[in-house]
């Protein structure tokens, strides 16, 4: 099964083609151009340089986020309208879980999507969610144990025990300082923030596999916070 999949959680993201779990193509967005300038071109760039017709994909993946408001809103229309255009299926995964995936890889693996792994104990997925906070979950063994949620990385490390525990994500990036100055137990994935495209699309696939194949317009964003277009209105409601 051919999947094309797309990340825009993050200013640069990242598409990949995966096929059957193994990674035809992957490459890094051009962080300088905003998503809506460079989609779906860079998309299609892709397929070009992997030698694959648009309509030769069975598969179209989308990072639901949290992340970026209008990085979400430009990645899910623009993968809406090729799999509308397709009649194929759209599978929306969450950044966190896609995160969580990859930080539990040993780099040396992330190239050999199926090579067997062990779990390595706890992942704590950080998002940059600016305004001096992260969205942040919490993994173990593979499951998440603390759902979603926004804060500031100070109090979020409080709370977070002794125990070791491997971040990672562009919030991690961002803080590592106080990450590693908080308990020598904590440590930053290297990289701290992986591209994400083939792992959204390898998570997807799995998906597709145990029978999940929702139609385009069933994906729903992750917010976490609210966008700050809302936060304005109902501030200017309640004056």
């Amino acid at each position: 099964m051919l999947v094309l999949a797309l990340d825009t959680t993050t200013r640069g993201g990242s598409c990949a083609l995966v096929d059957d779990a193994v990674v035809v193509r992957e490459a890094a967005g051009d962080a300088v151009r905003p998503h809506g300038a460079r989609l779906p071109g860079e998309l299609m760039a892709l397929l070009d340089a992997a030698r694959v017709p648009l309509d030769a994909v069975d598969l179209y993946a989308v990072a639901t986020g949290p992340g970026s408001f209008t990085g979400l809103r430009v990645g899910i229309a623009a993968m809406q309208g090729l799999a509308f255009a397709a009649t194929k299926p759209l599978i929306g995964i969450s950044t966190l879980d896609a995160l969580a995936h990859m930080g539990a890889a040993p780099s040396s693996e992330r190239a050999e999507p199926d090579t067997a792994r062990s779990p390595i104990g706890r992942i704590a997925t950080w998002v940059d969610a600016w305004r001096g906070e992260v969205y942040a979950a919490l993994y173990e063994d593979g499951r998440e144990v603390s759902p979603p949620t926004v804060g500031h990385p100070g109090v979020l490390l409080a709370g977070y025990g002794d125990a070791p525990i491997v971040f990672v994500g562009d919030g991690a990036a961002t803080y590592a300082d106080l990450i590693r100055a908080t308990s020598p137990a904590f440590r930053v994935a290297d990289p701290a923030l992986p591209l994400l495209a083939a792992t959204v699309a390898r998570l997807a696939l799995g998906q597709a596999r145990e029978g999940h194949r929702p139609p385009p317009h069933a994906i729903r964003p992750l917010y976490v916070r609210r966008p700050d277009a809302e936060l304005a209105r109902d501030a200017r409601v309640e004056r």
